[in-house]
């Protein structure tokens, strides 16, 4: 049996608590004795200082420790100024043996693991890509806050008994809201049919009927706040969008090529660089990187069989991002577009855009780490799916009786 070999001499666990760091130290020394040493730090700023020069005095090469919450980032920032190598690992896989729980357990574990590198570190993004992604989470939460009021403003609408959105596409489109606006100003609803543009000029006798309910004013003073909150969220989104855009400057060639790439425009290529980065390097291969992301394929087998192969929890940020990007990739007269028309018929538009994302966070690393724009190779998957399937659905057809019979030439 192979015995375990040490590859750190001396390396350091910390379980993170939001006002307890526990931490402890394994050291190796020359006659192949180990020493432990054990103590507890706070959360404050001086407590974490007091932690990283404790650590350096010891002479720690490797220091691991569990990503719980969004305690570890602040720890994991004073030993990365300090320049001490830092794992910051899944809690999943260092779960401790049951009945052993206590934070010096936890913490010595950790070291345990780290000394014999049975761990691998998470990747954690440079500094300027962390506090990036402060904006851009929060960029997501303002989208998702923006969709729900927009959704309020459709069921104030439908509790008044006005339809407009039955016959506008788009609630927050021009004329739907100089007509949303003229509502809240008491106009006549005939008059305010003729504000159409485009298209919904030849709808203004629907659009009549649609905008003549009732509205009270308590409808009023709703819509007027919904209103309001909508202008005010749309401008907060376009001062983050700018400030993104100018905090792209260091990644401007990897932000232009990813614009390239069926799907993405200027704001989702920034989001999913804050993400993995231009320096993709850290994932080895596209495959690591789709995992990574949990946008590939699951891993269950026993006994010789395959069973689910559910895709797994992973980066919920970027496998968002990549859904919204295949959403609008599978519009697209691209390779992208062929692959979701071949496989929305077989597995329905969940699964298909599952696979789309797949495929365009595989494309997204070979852009990156090739620094060549994206190419569209043409193929054709629709007509691939066609040609695989169409002898079985032809044998099919003939056999329930759909298949026109060829009648013989007298």
């Amino acid at each position: 049996m192979e015995t375990l070999h040490a590859l750190q001499k001396v390396t350091a666990g910390i379980d993170v608590h939001r006002m307890i760091h526990a931490v402890t130290v394994l050291m190796e020394h020359d006659d192949g004795t180990i020493t432990k040493a054990q103590r507890q730090f706070g959360g404050f700023k001086r407590d974490k200082r007091a932690m990283v020069d404790w650590l350096v005095s010891l002479g720690v090469q490797l220091v691991v420790m569990e990503s719980t919450g969004i305690y570890w980032k602040s720890a994991y920032a004073f030993l990365e100024q300090a320049g001490v190598l830092t794992w910051v690992v899944n809690a999943y896989h260092v779960k401790h043996v049951p009945g052993r729980k206590t934070d010096m357990a936890d913490s010595e574990w950790l070291a345990v693991l780290g000394r014999f590198g049975l761990v691998r570190g998470s990747f954690i993004p440079p500094q300027d890509l962390r506090e990036l992604r402060l904006v851009s989470r929060y960029r997501r939460k303002l989208a998702a806050t923006l969709a729900a009021e927009k959704n309020r403003l459709h069921k104030v609408l439908d509790d008044a008994g006005i339809a407009l959105g039955a016959v506008v596409s788009d609630i927050d489109g021009v004329s739907a809201r100089r007509m949303i606006q003229g509502l809240i100003a008491g106009e006549d609803p005939t008059q305010l049919a003729g504000l159409g543009l485009g298209k919904l000029r030849d709808k203004q006798e629907d659009l009549a009927l649609a905008l003549d309910g009732e509205l009270s004013v308590r409808h009023r003073f709703v819509l007027q706040q919904l209103d309001a909150h909508i202008r005010f969220l749309q401008g907060q989104l376009a001062e983050i969008d700018q400030m993104l855009f100018e905090a792209m400057a260091p990644y401007a060639w990897a932000w232009h090529l990813l614009q390239t790439i069926p799907g993405i425009d200027e704001v989702a290529a920034a989001l999913i660089l804050i993400e993995i980065g231009d320096d993709l390097s850290h994932f080895g291969c596209a495959d690591r990187l789709a995992s990574w992301a949990a946008l590939c394929p699951g891993n269950h087998e026993s006994a010789g069989k395959r069973k689910s192969g559910k895709t797994r929890k992973g980066n919920a940020v970027i496998r968002s991002i990549l859904c919204e990007c295949a959403n609008a990739a599978r519009r697209t007269q691209s390779v992208f577009g062929a692959k979701y028309r071949g496989l929305v018929v077989r597995r329905g538009h969940k699964k298909a855009i599952v696979a789309l994302a797949h495929k365009l966070i595989r494309t997204i690393f070979f852009v990156l780490t090739r620094r060549q724009p994206y190419r569209d190779s043409g193929f054709d998957y629709e007509a691939a799916n066609v040609a695989k399937n169409a002898p079985r659905w032809i044998k099919a057809l003939k056999r329930y009786g759909y298949w026109p019979q060829v009648v013989a030439a007298a």
